[in-house]
């Protein structure tokens, strides 16, 4: 790995670490579930309708075996089962709400301690659902490729390990070069597990306890899944892929997701506009690494080599994006 590579997988995910850190408040109670009375069914989508297996094969043709189409293709479809309701109050306290939509079971999988506190119950509530369902297949086929050509383009610049500017080096790394990091950080949601490290693994190279214990509770239902095995992320090419799927959809305590943005959803606020934010590809660098690559001009290499990928994928995939806002260069990042 390059150094400048080696820069990115330390800090792709601390900004997504630090709002974990910033969000939980007290420990975990017990998990409260509570049965549908109906199964919920919906129609069933799957980004296989866009993404052959000899697409995905030529788009990384020097990738780590591990990486497979039917993988990344399992991964979706099975998360696309799950939806996650978010409830916070008071800016830190959480409340989250898993439906597995494949049988009709809601679970509260968090809901942090200071949750009926009066002090936390008077503040407004912020509410918003993901739905993993949505991954590349809410919108038209042109603009679900676009988003893909923008999850592949962030995907492979986090994993690549090759010659720069061929864009064929995608999806080589399954974890960082340095494994000898912990990444852990001070918890009360997510507490580390003694003995484990929470170094970057998989596509988007998720690091830090904080997000590994929030991306479990997502597809697990169960925090203490990867938590107690991060190493699932290494080793299960399935699970991988989840974890990458679920940093894209989730959107974090200030920032939008990146999924938003690329379909459409997000917009920028005048608070946003006046720091330079705008939809595009170089919002979801502004939302991985925007403190590290954003607001540093146009000659920011990781942010060039990203927007690279994403040119070269929409290529390959028959799409185009003419006013794709595709630098960074002029937002300013977000603070926490």
């Amino acid at each position: 790995m390059k150094p400048f590579a080696l820069a990115v997988k330390f800090n792709s995910l601390v900004l997504g670490s630090l709002l974990i850190i910033l969000v939980s408040c007290g420990n975990t109670g017990k998990k409260n579930t509570v049965a549908a009375a109906t199964n919920v069914q919906s129609e069933k989508k799957s980004v296989s309708r866009i993404l052959t297996e000899k697409q995905f094969n030529d788009l990384f043709p020097q990738r780590d075996k591990f990486y497979s189409y039917a993988a990344f293709i399992r991964a979706a479809d099975e998360l696309a089962n799950i939806k996650v309701k978010v409830i916070r109050r008071s800016v830190s306290v959480y409340q989250l709400t898993r439906t597995d939509k494949s049988t009709g079971k809601t679970t509260i999988v968090r809901q942090d301690a200071d949750w009926n506190e009066d002090w936390a119950k008077q503040k407004p509530d912020s509410t918003y659902t993901i739905d993993y369902g949505q991954f590349c297949t809410e919108k038209d086929a042109t603009t679900n490729k676009k988003e893909l050509a923008a999850f592949f383009a962030q995907i492979a610049h986090e994993t690549r390990h090759g010659e720069n500017g061929a864009y064929n080096d995608g999806l080589m790394l399954i974890h960082e070069n340095n494994t000898s990091l912990p990444y852990i950080a001070e918890n009360d949601e997510y507490p580390p597990v003694k003995g484990q490290k929470y170094y970057g693994r998989g596509p988007m190279q998720i690091s830090y306890n904080g997000n590994y214990g929030y991306a479990s509770d997502c597809i697990f239902g169960d925090e203490k899944v990867l938590l107690n095995k991060p190493s699932l992320v290494e080793t299960d090419p399935v699970v991988a892929f989840k974890t990458a799927i679920y940093f894209w959809m989730t959107s974090q305590t200030k920032k939008p997701s990146a999924h938003d943005v690329m379909t459409g959803k997000w917009q920028p606020t005048a608070a946003d506009i006046a720091k330079g934010r705008k939809p595009g590809f170089g919002m979801t660098i502004n939302i991985i690494n925007g403190e590290v690559e954003c607001n540093h001009g146009e000659n920011m290499y990781n942010m060039t080599d990203r927007i690279g990928f994403y040119q070269y994928f929409l290529k390959k995939l028959g799409v185009s994006d003419p006013n794709c806002a595709c630098s960074c260069g002029s937002m300013k990042p977000y603070q926490y």
